[in-house]
């Protein structure tokens, strides 16, 4: 009995699990959309799960701030505004390069080794043109993180992942206009590069344009959006 009883805890654990990793998903790659009503039935239904379910990971979701809760109104994506994306951008920058200036401090060859094959593993991942691939935004996570992975501060890593995690929610928004206008396997690569061969300055300055340029191209491609959205209201 008591076996009987582990299995339906874990089997119930491993399903709350997969719900919330499939809101976060469809929410970080854009098939949510910023500020997009969530109802829980129709979400449960969609996904096959109980309400219940889905309720407990829109819960934790919010503890993210990826889903905004609001009294007798339940739950919505959280927006995405310009100037959240600069602030956002701020932080993030700021974070990163203390991450990264202790990581290239501390890193052995292991670490380098993880970079290798970080990097090895995102070029190798086929990107698309024209939406957000999940499994090429997953090795994409890898890398940056194979790149911070010997910094020795558990708390700043985990403050950088979760701005990591917000800016994720807004690269599908410039999808598009990146696989047009940018080279992203280059940028990785001068990126390792120069991490692995310790240049701390050289490192730090690509990252930071790397991190600038995805803001720019997601400030043009909302200012764009908001464009298209007032010829249709005036039309």
């Amino acid at each position: 009995m008591a076996d009987f009883s582990s299995s339906v805890e874990a089997a119930g654990s491993s399903l709350t699990y997969a719900t919330y990793r499939r809101l976060r998903t469809d929410i970080l790659t854009g098939r949510l959309s910023p500020g997009e009503k969530l109802k829980i039935n129709d979400l449960a239904e969609a996904i096959g799960v109980s309400s219940g379910l889905v309720r407990e990971a829109l819960s934790r979701l919010t503890s993210e701030n990826i889903v905004i809760a609001t009294p007798q109104r339940g739950f919505r994506v959280a927006p995405i505004t310009a100037d959240d994306v600069k602030d956002l951008t701020r932080a993030r920058i700021e974070i990163e390069m203390v991450c990264l200036r202790r990581s290239l401090a501390a890193g052995d060859v292991a670490w380098e080794a993880k970079i290798v094959g970080a990097l090895h593993e995102l070029i190798r991942t086929p990107e698309s043109p024209s939406e957000l691939n999940e499994n090429w935004a997953e090795a994409h996570a890898r890398f940056h993180e194979a790149l911070v992975g010997a910094c020795d501060s558990k708390w700043l890593l985990h403050v950088r992942e979760q701005l990591f995690v917000q800016a994720e929610r807004y690269r599908w928004i410039n999808v598009r206009m990146s696989a047009a206008t940018r080279h992203l396997g280059d940028e990785h690569r001068q990126i390792a590069d120069a991490a692995i061969q310790r240049d701390v300055d050289r490192t730090c300055g690509l990252m930071e344009h790397h991190l600038r340029l995805t803001e720019t191209l997601t400030l043009q491609s909302l200012a764009a959006a908001s464009v298209a959205e007032r010829a249709v209201e005036a039309a």
